[in-house]
């Protein structure tokens, strides 16, 4: 078998690691998101939380009311933002967590009046077997 014409960018094959995610290692990842947001909503502290993403991971916040389009390159950017703005809602999955390519699409809502939005999440390559391991490179949340 010619091994060079089955090779993945960044050599990932035969390596363990995969950068494709599957529908239901998509709804795991999901779920571990949520509810970290969730609980660090209740704990008032989100350092636990933003630990869950890569330290040049951009988050991307769009249809913000009153504000538009927000957006945060860099930990110490994102940081920065939840400390001065933290979310105060918890939110739940409203629907199929899908794939979109490379990222995990999560239509949610929030508790407090319903109000709908969807997360674009794109996560680290990693091991099937270790979702837990795989971070956050980027997040987008669009309002409404």
């Amino acid at each position: 078998m010619d091994q060079t014409a089955r090779e993945a960018p960044g050599g990932l094959i035969g390596s363990g690691f995969v950068a494709a995610i599957t529908e239901a290692d998509a709804a795991v990842l999901a779920a571990r998101h949520i509810a970290e947001f969730n609980e660090a909503v209740a704990a008032r502290n989100f350092s636990q939380f933003l630990g869950l993403f890569t330290d040049d991971a951009v988050i991307r916040f769009e249809n913000v009311p009153g504000a538009g389009t927000l957006e945060f390159a860099g930990r110490d950017a994102y940081t920065q933002a939840y400390a001065e703005q933290p979310p105060d809602d918890k939110i739940d999955i409203s629907g199929a967590v899908t794939v979109d390519g490379d990222v995990v699409v999560v239509p949610f809502v929030w508790r407090h009046d319903e109000a709908p939005g969807t997360m674009r999440l794109r996560f680290t390559a990693g091991s099937p077997d270790a979702l837990d391991e795989r971070l956050v490179s980027s997040l987008t949340v669009t309002f409404g």
